[in-house]
């Protein structure tokens, strides 16, 4: 269960939400509002206000690689349930759909985050301004109320480590305000036994307030045996708009059990995407979720002087996960292993306070700010079965095996200003330093016969700073040049300490951070009904954290040395006078590793010993990704629509023994809205069919699986038929 309470704020706002450090530097979007309907991604880099360090800017303006998806394209990418459906018009991020709603969706951004095997790492979230990435920087998309949304802003490159503490990219979620009274009610039903209802009101009222409120259920049978799930979200929020001063409270609510079918090795794989591991069902692999979380965002506007803006954000919430593993009885009964259930109580919270500043005669903007984030884990661990024998029960809660409390903390400053060089020239800068906190207090210290559940009990701390410089040049008019430089910081995760590499249990203290420097190049062109984006980039880093082993539901981790990532990215639009339409985007990377190193060959493991070579592919990464729309669009018949979506093939371990093969999948979609009658009624169509070739594929991978269940199966071909009525009230 959840309740989430959120704030209005857009990632880079013209008055800087409550994003992260600089996140106003990187603001994405005023919204959906100030851009056409056909302008989803590409299009917005002219037509969508960004919110650039403190001024306020174009997104074909902004020196660096910056997409927008509006509200329509997001209803048009299906039921709204994952942002794996819309965020692949996005180049340089690979969202892939794991079809398992026990196990978040698997996201990168140029590699960044494609180790992953679990939540999201390395890739900063925010929902609303409240950050869904931990201090540690691991976080989840799960209470992402999509149909609430009016943009999701999706931030590439150097500027993304101004949002501090593994920042390789930055999704960002706004919910829409209440501009006018109405009323909606949604039906969803699609393949696999999906089914989903959602009811919406929204009351601009006397005195300056507003309030939206919405909710919904989704449940679904899967097309995989064991994986069924439901989900149900409720969202309120409540703004009040003054002369001088704007706030925004907001909650929100989530409850999710789901089943897991878990992965599949490659001779299972390869029957068909109906598998499921005979493990799975056996051991009854779950997954319940459970989150609440409230926020306010408390906004000044000053009259006169320099100081133009003050801005605090206050967050609070509670995340419960209870979750049911297939590991042997034998491996759980081991005394220094926690169990085969994981169960965590999550309490986190932050503040976020800044001052914008402007200096009209010199040019100059400004932001200067401080945040803190933190969150508590009391976390415990239990045998998944019950008994012996003939007795025994799996899929159940046993003896207490694990007692700890996990925290975690940032604390940072950041800066960020914007500089008119010249009429055609500008400058961006900005740094944020911080330090995370994090630590483990052990309260499960057990001595059976001759075994000892030591200790585990440990602490580390990083600091860092992060500095980003960014130039753009207009040379005429429609055509603008970046460059951007910054250099980047990603410390381990409570879960990546969790284990120690020799098998023994206990805080993994030897982990170090990686850091990363970064280039980006890239270009801006729009004239007439043309748009166009360009980025190339170069990531070079250091202690890149990897698997050293992987078994047993415990996975440890090891600095491996140096990593390279490099690409290019584009986007097109075009849109004429007619009913036509085009959308392309497409993005290649190469990912490699450049140092040896060493991991485990099999288990149990005391030390890696099986030599991975340079030049390899990083695990997860693919090596190109791609998605086109043609569209063709009247006020009679609606719009119809067939995309593509095209990605490469996929090593599924460092070693590189196994890969995922590249695939391409079709969709057709029709959508249309009619109005009925006289009295502002209105029925939104739409009817989308996915896969449409029913090709089997991979739809993600669990990197360096030491079961070698490391293919999730993707979607067979799917229908979905998505009904919403609006009316004025």
């Amino acid at each position: 269960m959840t309740l989430l309470l959120k704030f209005r704020a857009p990632l880079f706002p013209s008055n800087p939400g409550p994003l992260s450090p600089l996140a106003l530097a990187l603001s994405l979007g005023l919204g959906a509002a100030a851009s056409p309907a056909w302008s989803q991604t590409t299009a917005d880099v002219g037509t969508v206000v960004v919110t650039g360090a403190a001024s306020q800017m174009r997104a074909a303006q902004a020196p660096y690689a910056v997409n927008v998806i509006g509200l329509e394209a997001l209803r048009n990418a299906g039921p709204m349930i994952n942002l794996s459906e819309a965020l692949v018009q996005v180049p340089g991020l690979v969202v892939a759909n794991r079809g398992n709603y026990a196990q978040d969706l698997q996201i990168s951004s140029r590699g960044f985050g494609a180790r992953a095997t679990f939540g999201v790492r390395g890739i900063r979230l925010t929902t609303d301004g409240i950050p869904a990435s931990g201090p540690d920087g691991q976080g989840q998309v799960s209470h992402f109320d999509l149909a609430g949304a009016q943009r999701v802003e999706v931030l590439r490159g150097p500027f993304s480590v101004l949002y501090g503490n593994s920042s390789g990219g930055v999704i960002a979620l706004f919910s829409a305000p209440a501009t006018q009274r109405e009323v909606q009610a949604g039906v969803d039903v699609g393949s696999f036994g999906m089914r989903q209802a959602r009811v919406g009101v929204a009351l601009p009222v006397q005195g300056g307030f507003d309030v939206r409120a919405s909710a919904s259920h989704m449940q679904i049978d899967g097309f995989r045996p064991q994986s069924a799930a439901q989900k149900t979200q409720a969202n309120a929020r409540l703004g009040w708009q003054g002369a001088a001063d704007t706030v925004t409270v907001q909650l929100s609510y989530l409850d999710q059990p789901a089943d897991d079918p878990l992965g599949l090795e490659r001779l299972d794989f390869e029957k068909g995407p109906e598998q499921t591991a005979a493990t799975a069902v056996l051991n009854k692999t779950r997954k319940t979720t459970a989150q609440t979380q409230a926020g306010a965002n408390w906004r000044h506007r000053f009259d006169a002087g320099a100081l133009r803006e003050s801005q605090v954000v206050l967050y609070t919430g509670l995340r419960n996960v209870e979750q049911w593993l297939a590991i042997p009885t034998g491996t759980q009964n081991n005394n220094n292993h926690g169990g085969g259930v994981i169960a965590f109580d999550r309490h986190y919270g932050g503040l976020d306070a800044r001052l914008r500043w402007e200096w009209e005669a010199a040019g100059v903007q400004l932001v200067t700010g401080a945040s803190v984030d933190s969150q508590r884990d009391d976390r415990r661990g239990y045998l998944s079965f019950t008994g012996t024998g003939a007795t025994q029960v799996l899929g159940v809660v046993g003896e207490l095996k694990r007692l700890e409390t996990n925290r975690a903390q940032t604390r940072d400053l950041y800066a960020q200003g914007d500089l008119a060089l010249s009429p055609t020239l500008s400058a961006s800068a900005g740094v944020r330093s911080g330090r995370v906190e994090m630590s483990t207090a052990d309260a499960y210290i057990k001595t059976v016969g001759a075994a000892t559940n030591g200790n585990d009990s440990g602490q580390l701390s990083f600091s860092y700073t992060n500095p980003v410089l960014g130039l753009r040049w207009q040379p005429a008019t429609g055509l603008n040049l970046y460059a951007s430089v910054a250099r980047g910081f990603e410390s381990p995760t409570l879960g990546e300490l969790a284990y120690k590499i020799d098998g023994t249990g206990g805080f993994n203290s030897t982990l170090q951070a990686q850091t990363s420097r970064q280039v980006e190049v890239g270009a801006k062109w729009r004239s007439g009904p043309l748009a166009a984006e360009l980025a190339v980039f170069d990531v070079q880093t250091t202690n890149e954290i990897a698997v050293a082993s992987n078994s047993g539901g415990r996975s440890a981790f090891q600095n491996v040395g140096r990593t390279s990532r490099s690409g290019a990215e584009l986007g097109l639009a075009y849109k004429p006078a007619g009913p036509l339409s085009a959308q392309l985007s497409m993005s290649s990377l190469r990912a490699r590793y450049r140092d040896d190193f060493k991991v485990c060959a099999g288990t149990p493991c005391t030390a890696p010993t099986l030599t991975v070579p340079a030049g390899g592919q990083v695990a997860g990464a693919p090596n190109s990704n791609a998605w086109v729309e043609l569209a063709y669009t009247t006020s009679h018949w609606g719009s119809f629509a067939a995309e593509l979506r095209s990605v490469g093939r996929v090593a599924v371990n460092d070693r590189n023994t196994d890969f995922a093969a590249g695939t391409t999948l079709g969709a057709l979609r029709w959508s249309k809205s009619q109005k009925l009658g006289s009295g502002g009624l209105r029925l939104e169509w739409l009817l989308r069919v996915d896969n449409v070739a029913n090709t089997a594929y991979a739809g993600s991978v669990i990197v360096n699986d030491a079961n070698n269940r490391n293919f999730e199966p993707g979607a067979p071909r799917s229908v979905l038929l998505a009904l919403r009525l609006v009316g004025a009230l």
